[in-house]
């Protein structure tokens, strides 16, 4: 449906430009933009590698398994049916998006979801532990949001890191809210 939607959106955007007699300055607009696009992911793809390598360091050193002994107390409160190996997963899919990684954190949920997937009764009704997980997973705390801050870089930011106070903050309340409401809906339904 969205593909539908977006197709319009540029249909009726091109035939716009050129019933106005703006034929020119469209396909001008369009060149620039697509060279912009390019220059932009190639900026990006060093940043994103930097990134995953440090996640994969800390991976590998047993930082991440420190911060799971960590917040294992507070996880565990928050996902009452998870399985040891969900919890990893979950741990690690949040670390990831924490450390605003969330190309690293994808295989890591698929993976927590797989895992919550095996422990549930209804297999066609997510369980609890598996929307909050959702929930977390797309309002997570970001404390070095890298994917913003590099794309602000890459786009000549005079202060690309201005965004982390600010990132921290909202997150924080998102996440905060997503949880508390997950926890008020699971008494109802």
């Amino acid at each position: 449906m969205i593909n539908i939607i977006w197709f319009f959106i540029i249909a009726i955007g091109v035939i716009f430009g050129l019933a106005t007699g703006k034929g020119e300055i469209l396909s001008k607009s369009i060149i620039n933009s697509t060279e912009d696009s390019v220059t932009l992911i190639i900026g990006l793809i060093g940043l994103m590698c930097l990134w995953s390598g440090v996640m994969k360091i800390a991976q590998k050193s047993g930082i991440t398994d420190k911060l799971s002994k960590l917040l294992n107390p507070i996880l565990r409160v928050l996902f009452k049916t998870a399985s040891p190996e969900a919890m990893g997963s979950i741990l690690m899919n949040l670390t990831s998006n924490m450390m605003g990684l969330s190309n690293a954190a994808t295989p890591f949920g698929v993976k927590a979801m797989e895992e919550m997937q095996k422990g549930n009764k209804d297999k066609d009704t997510a369980t609890n532990d598996m929307a909050l997980f959702l929930v977390l997973n797309a309002a997570c705390i970001q404390l070095i949001p890298t994917s913003v801050i590099s794309m602000r870089a890459a786009c000549g930011s005079s202060n690309p890191g201005v965004i982390i106070v600010p990132a921290i903050l909202a997150t924080g309340f998102a996440s905060i809210m997503g949880i508390f409401y997950c926890k008020i809906l699971e008494r109802f339904f």
